[in-house]
């Protein structure tokens, strides 16, 4: 069964601009054997952090384990040496989402799309599932750095249903958090905001809750809804037209 929660960008693909995180099923449940899962869905999401208009994503459902190498939304593609039943270390390559200049107010540069590193734990145990990873931009984007937190707590309601409440939070260097949030001097000129400037900090927080209900051995449908809310300086920012915003994430995934 594939989970999907939310969490965000600047976190990996897994770092949708809303920002969401969508985690394999390995690490919100008991650890699993090698395993190929793909479906795909819609993500209803805002078009940037702090943007007041919303996207209609395509969102692909990729959870694929063979050995040491994996491949899923959450982490990206890569490999984790240490996978036991409590603790998953691992390294990947993730893409970072950054936005369109139709998205943000007229005259602010667009932010290119980035391929970052990634390194992540997850940690389980008295049923909690708790992920941590850092993720260095590497090409495009921001060339910042971002670090993400999250805990969340399947409940299996029943053999086919199962509900997942899980909480994150995000935090950014100040290159990631300036070349997102930051209003340069051209940019102020063009657009008429205000200069912004923003060091490192925590940037949000987020809940969500995620229902998956099993068709059958081989199909799941999944349903996630949540929020994620600016905090800190970056929450100043002019381009920040809504600082809590909700999201819905649907998917349909296949087990082979």
């Amino acid at each position: 069964m594939t989970t999907i929660f939310a969490a965000t960008p600047a976190r990996p693909f897994a770092l949708l601009a809303a920002p969401i995180l969508l985690m394999s099923g390995t690490a919100a449940q008991a650890q699993e054997q090698d395993h190929i899962v793909v479906g795909a869905g819609v993500a209803v999401t805002p078009s940037y952090q702090g943007a007041s208009d919303y996207r209609v994503l395509p969102v692909p459902v990729i959870d694929i384990k063979k050995g040491w190498f994996f491949a899923n939304l959450r982490s990206g593609i890569g490999i984790a040496p240490i996978d036991t039943d409590h603790l998953t270390i691992g390294a990947s390559a993730v893409f970072v989402q950054g936005y369109r200049r139709s998205d943000v107010p007229t005259g602010v540069d667009k932010l290119s799309d980035g391929l970052g590193a990634r390194v992540f734990a997850n940690i389980r145990g008295a049923g909690f599932v708790g992920t941590f990873g850092a993720v260095k931009l590497v090409t495009g984007g921001t060339n910042g750095v971002i670090a993400d937190a999250s805990v969340s707590y399947p409940v299996q309601i029943s053999p086919r249903f199962s509900l997942t409440p899980s909480i994150g939070t995000t935090w950014a260097n100040g290159d990631q958090n300036d070349g997102y949030f930051g209003v340069n001097a051209a940019e102020s000129a063009a657009s008429g905001l205000p200069q912004f400037s923003v060091g490192g900090g925590f940037k949000d927080v987020s809940g969500s809750l995620t229902a998956a209900y099993r068709l059958s051995e081989r199909v799941t449908l999944t349903a996630t809804g949540g929020a994620t809310a600016l905090i800190g300086d970056v929450a100043d920012s002019p381009i920040v037209e809504e600082e809590t915003r909700p999201f819905v994430i649907i998917t349909a995934s296949y087990r082979f």
